[in-house]
């Protein structure tokens, strides 16, 4: 019976620590472009006909 005092308030502060984290994020702006964000992965990459920039070419 007695971890409850424990386990309470410690999910009290994981739960506090997530909406942080969220608040932070919406803040600096990770929301901003989600469109685009998703329509990049469908423009082809120029360079991806090219060897390796190493030079391997392998």
């Amino acid at each position: 019976m007695n971890i409850i005092f424990i386990l309470a308030p410690l999910s009290i502060l994981l739960g506090l620590a997530a909406v942080g984290a969220f608040v932070w994020s919406l803040r600096s702006g990770q929301y901003e472009d989600v469109a685009g964000s998703a329509a990049r992965i469908l423009i082809d990459d120029p360079r991806s006909d090219s060897p390796d920039e190493d030079g391997a070419g392998g």
